[in-house]
């Protein structure tokens, strides 16, 4: 394959933002589509080497590789996949001839012309192999696979995972070419909808009906904020946070907020800073719109706590027992605003304090569930969090209560307005995935970027760790991470899906004991011993998806929590973890060798390289169990390529 060409379009494609199934929902740990692509077709493509009556030369069989390997570099561009492109609906089509070509060599029978993108996709149907990922979680391998005309199965034991998939493969074909049923639709009636842009239009309507019946049930909780020497209001964008406990000095009193940084933005012209007030008993802080005399040190740095007030010191460990004690509090420090040039950085003021700590959840609304009692990825237990919910400020839980509640109302809407249940049901699904998104913004653990002066979500991680002063998004600002802005990144992502496909299936399966039907060709991305604990993290959002969807996907959410007892993870709630692991991909590895189609080879990702080292010093790794796994079920390993599909940029790379 040409690595080099399919590894670059790989790097560039995490930093595409705008329509890219990654920004539908959350998932971790998702391959690269261009990637994805590569494989399923070079893995179904005759290499022309293995057909000698056609190619009965080196030099005919190497300009016949040249031209496949020219088409792979066009396919896998990120351009390539606009199916309102005439260009590159010709390479998909090009792409999935050539499959075809070599699903009919293998059947001995004559090709489809290669000219009839229709006719190639029936045969495709009727002839090729389905494609199969048994660990499909974000949906990269699916969805490539039918984009490339196949059909395409995903399953995954989690049902999160599940959902996103169907939200990928299996809902958008259906409602292909389908105009929308919002009443504004008709204004519109001589736009030609094509692909899914019907369905993205009644996503945008109702998500914007949702705002509205939210606005007027809590928008009273959401003030805009008096300009300072002026009777001009403006919309928050955001308030930023602080969490505080008590000084450990006994004649202080003050309690300390916990600030990584004083500095709001670092926005060249636009530079402003929080500056600390100790006054009486408590602290304060004005905001400052210079760079001059910006303190160097925070209050939490080194492993230290520093008190603004006496300046007594103390280790880390004492923030954790404070917080374990119930001692911990929050303080409001600063408020982002929108402006006409750009952010405003406005001190607090005693009636927005008043506004916010005033919001009263619904407590019956409230997904109340307890956090894992043994896990790997949630570090705010080690702060005495212990429930789901203990994640949110009370305004936070008010609004995804309010959207929750909407959402129901949506759905009696949408079916007044002509849709039946499935599609109605559809529509609901995509809104609930954008709910899904507001969960990762409005949390007590989303940051403040003061390098871009954006609100970043809860996961710059594979974890939930404790952040010590947090951003609270405004979801009916026009700004970062507002509500209408989440529906609109789910609306972009359906807008551009592949819907001139052959069909796509999502099913919740454990791949360790379920057998795969079919024959198909089998491309995975299996789980990496201990790398990322899914069903935890997964629960964030499972226990806000589950009251919103359970009547739909009745299957998927049957109860309180993502499956963790079945789950395929060397993790301390296991015994003998490390040989279930083991065990559990050895029987998946020989379901996927007595069941995939021996007529293609078996491509697996596997990247992440756990290391060990045995009594006599050697060292062993997560690969090497994986190759030794594949052989002891019956495999012949053909060949390793080293594909590099991550961002240098990203949070786990800097700094190594």
């Amino acid at each position: 394959m040409p690595l080099n060409d399919i590894n670059a379009e790989s790097r560039r494609e995490k930093s595409i933002r705008h329509g890219h199934p990654s920004t539908l929902h959350l998932w971790w740990s998702r391959k690269p589509l261009a990637s994805c692509r590569a494989v399923i077709f070079a893995s179904m493509v005759d290499d022309p080497s293995s057909c000698p009556e056609e190619f009965p030369t080196e030099e005919k069989q190497n300009k016949e590789r040249t031209r496949l390997h020219n088409l792979m570099r066009e396919m896998v561009r990120w351009e390539s996949t606009d199916e309102n492109s005439l260009e590159s609906l010709e390479i998909q089509n090009s792409a999935r001839y050539e499959i075809a070509h070599s699903v009919a060599r293998m059947h001995n029978e004559k090709p489809p012309d290669k000219n009839d993108s229709g006719a190639i996709l029936k045969y495709l149907n009727d002839k090729a192999p389905p494609v199969h990922d048994p660990f499909a979680g974000g949906g990269s391998i699916p969805l490539e696979a039918q984009r490339l005309g196949l059909r395409a199965s995903a399953s995954d034991l989690n049902p999160v995972a599940v959902l996103i998939n169907k939200a990928l493969i299996e809902l958008p074909p259906k409602f292909a070419g389908n105009p929308p049923i919002n009443p504004d639709a008709s204004k519109y009636d001589t736009l030609s909808w094509f692909g899914t842009k019907g369905l993205a239009d009644d996503i945008r309507y109702y998500g914007s009906m949702m705002r509205d019946m939210a606005f007027k049930d809590v928008g009273n909780l959401y003030p805009q904020v008096s300009l300072p020497n002026s009777k001009k209001k403006a919309t928050v964008i955001a308030w930023l946070w602080a969490r505080t406990i008590p000084c450990p000095n006994p004649a202080c009193g003050f309690k300390i907020p916990l600030l990584t940084t004083f500095q709001l933005s670092k926005k060249k012209g636009n530079e402003h800073w929080i500056r600390p007030v100790v006054s009486g008993k408590s602290i304060s802080f004005t905001v400052q719109d210079n760079d001059k005399n910006i303190p160097k040190t925070s209050t939490i740095h080194n492993k230290n706590v520093t008190c603004l007030a006496c300046n007594t010191s103390s280790k880390l460990a004492y923030a954790r027992e404070q917080s374990k004690a119930g001692n911990m509090g929050e303080q409001m420090t600063a408020i982002v605003a929108e402006g006409d040039r750009g952010r405003l950085f406005l001190s607090v003021t005693d009636e927005q304090i008043r506004i916010a700590l005033s919001a009263k959840p619904n407590w019956d609304l409230v997904p109340q569930q307890k956090m894992p009692a043994i896990d790997m990825s949630l570090r705010v237990k080690g702060y005495g969090t212990t429930h789901w919910h203990e994640l949110f400020s009370p305004r936070q839980l008010v609004i995804h209560t309010s959207l929750s509640q909407a959402l129901e109302k949506i759905h009696r809407q949408i079916i007044k307005d002509g849709a039946d249940y499935k599609y109605a049901n559809t529509v609901l699904t995509y809104l609930a995935l954008a709910i899904g998104k507001n969960v990762n913004s409005y949390s007590k653990y989303a940051r403040w970027q003061n390098t871009g002066d954006k609100v970043a979500g809860v996961f710059a991680r594979h974890a939930i760790g404790m952040i010590w002063d947090y951003a609270e998004a405004n979801p009916f600002s026009h700004s970062t991470q507002n509500w209408l802005g989440n529906v609109e990144w789910v609306a972009k992502v359906v807008d551009v899906l592949p819907t001139h496909v052959n069909t796509g299936s999502s099913h919740q399966a454990d791949a360790s004991t379920t057998k795969i039907k079919n024959k198909p060709v089998i491309v995975t991305d299996p789980p990496y011993y201990d790398n990322i604990s899914y069903a935890e993290l997964s629960d964030y959002f499972y226990v806000w998806l589950r009251p919103l969807l359970r009547n739909i996907y009745e299957d998927l959410f049957p109860s309180i929590s993502a499956p963790l007892d079945e789950e395929m993870i060397a993790a301390s709630r296991f015994k003998n973890t490390d040989k279930r692991f083991e065990q559990l991909m050895s029987n998946t590895l020989d379901i996927i060798h007595k069941h995939s189609n021996p007529e293609f080879p078996v491509p697996i990702f596997y990247a992440y390289k756990q290391q060990e080292k045995d009594e006599d010093g050697t060292t062993s790794t997560g690969w090497d169990t994986m190759l030794s796994a594949l052989i002891h079920a019956g495999f012949q390993i053909a060949g390793t390529w080293p594909m590099r599909t991550e961002r240098a940029a990203r949070s786990n790379a800097l700094g190594t």
